[in-house]
């Protein structure tokens, strides 16, 4: 049990980075940008608490972060078919 309290914990704890790397890189660029990493914090969080959702057995838990991390994925997917434009992202 405790295992899952602090897997559930640290995929809630990557999750909430991506917000703090996102803004670091806008106050940078001193623009709202979305930098290609926020993506992958998202899926990894999104995917951690998935699996923790999962464990619950938390069909509303899982439900959400099933579609989120859906969402994340295509996002990646849509940067790297272009890879000059997630180059602009990236910096």
């Amino acid at each position: 049990m405790k295992f899952w309290i602090l897997f559930g914990l640290s995929g809630q704890i990557l999750f909430g980075l991506r917000f703090l790397f996102q803004w670091v890189v806008s106050e940078r660029e001193r623009r709202s940008v979305i930098p290609v990493p926020f993506w992958f914090l998202s899926i990894g969080g999104s995917l951690m608490l998935l699996i923790y959702a999962i464990e619950r057995r938390d069909p509303v838990f899982i439900l959400g972060q099933s579609m989120g991390t859906l969402i994340y994925a295509r996002n990646l997917f849509l940067i790297y078919r272009q890879p000059h434009e997630a180059m602009d992202a990236v910096r």
